[in-house]
């Protein structure tokens, strides 16, 4: 589970991958909000057919050793089908999005040199634009963001951000703190108007990718947020956060604000009994379910399959679009055990 979706703009990629010569858009992308059973489904469509490898869109399961509280795909899974961009950072890693796209442009082309199908499967948003249309990541600039964050004052940064582009200002509320540092550090870091890199996250062009959404009733996704939880501290949760603790690197600051995670680190240090910390982390993860339900809801290139209780119940839906369409390739239709 991710933390709040990071940078909101980030511009298309002048050089894309290029799809493989004479065959028409084939990966897809699954995604919906947490808890909604996309992962499992995912799993299911790659056990029906062989050339489907999934790969992880997910900013927390990057990380090793993170694997109850991220609800990771499963060891004795991982060796059944293919999973890309899991286990790829160590937790005491700040891993960034720009980091993400390079080993996620990485894996598709592998995936695409064996003639099989990517299907993305995950919930943070702003990785599943980032691969699915192509975008580059403006870079970090550490020390200009440090004088940012050192000055109160939102309105006179949106005002000298106006100066020295009024376009990415104009795109902006001046209130909106985050998105008005993130675009003074790329302006003052890179030398650059930071609106020069692209149209930013308001832009949904057309893409290779096949858009599918697995969407469960608020009240249903709720519930399943809370059994996920009760689940996962049943396999070991709490002691997985206090071994991670333990080790001499300990935790990334952005390690440190994966939900669930970083509600029992505040437990273990003695700032909320288990049982406030499991509500506060219920809580988090709730609302952090509506955010993602709004992000993907401004997406109209995104087919949504709806279930009324069990995410499963949209399976077959899902297996006709993404592997009967393909059903006159050989290699494509191929089922069965894998070799």
């Amino acid at each position: 589970m991710a933390p709040d979706a990071p940078d909101p703009a980030v511009p298309p990629d002048p050089d894309p991958v290029p799809p493989v010569e004479g065959r028409p858009p084939r990966h897809v992308a699954l995604m919906g909000v947490t808890a909604s059973g996309k992962s499992a489904l995912a799993l299911d469509l790659a056990r029906r057919d062989r050339t489907i490898e999934l790969v992880s869109v997910d900013s927390m399961q990057v990380y090793r050793g993170m694997d109850i509280g991220t609800a990771k795909p499963t060891p004795a899974e991982r060796a059944e089908v293919p999973h890309h961009l899991v286990d790829i950072a160590d937790p005491w890693e700040d891993f960034t999005v720009a980091r993400f796209v390079q080993a996620a442009r990485a894996a598709v082309v592998a995936i695409e040199a064996r003639g099989h199908r990517a299907l993305l499967v995950g919930g943070t948003g702003l990785y599943l634009r980032a691969v699915v249309d192509d975008l580059a990541v403006p870079g970090r600039y550490p020390a200009v963001r440090a004088e940012l964050d050192a000055d109160p004052d939102t309105a006179g940064l949106h005002s000298r951000l106006t100066a020295l582009d009024p376009v990415a200002a104009g795109r902006m509320e001046p209130t909106n703190r985050r998105r008005v540092v993130r675009a003074l550090e790329v302006t003052l870091g890179s030398g650059r108007p930071f609106s020069s890199f692209g149209p930013g996250l308001d832009v949904y062009p057309a893409t290779r990718f096949h858009l599918v959404g697995v969407r469960l009733p608020h009240e249903v996704v709720a519930a399943r947020i809370e059994h996920r939880y009760h689940r996962q501290m049943a396999a070991g949760f709490l002691d997985e956060v206090r071994r991670l603790l333990a080790e001499p690197h300990g935790l990334s600051r952005t390690a440190r604000q994966a939900l669930g995670y970083r509600e029992l680190i505040a437990h273990l240090a003695g700032e909320a009994t288990l049982d406030e910390a499991l509500d506060l982390a219920v809580r988090r993860t709730r609302r952090f379910a509506r955010r993602q339900a709004s992000w993907f809801r401004r997406d109209p290139r995104i087919r949504w399959l709806d279930a009324t209780d069990d995410p499963h119940e949209v399976l077959p839906a899902l297996a006709r679009k993404l592997i009967v369409p393909d059903s006159a390739s050989p290699a494509t239709a191929a089922t069965g055990p894998r070799p």
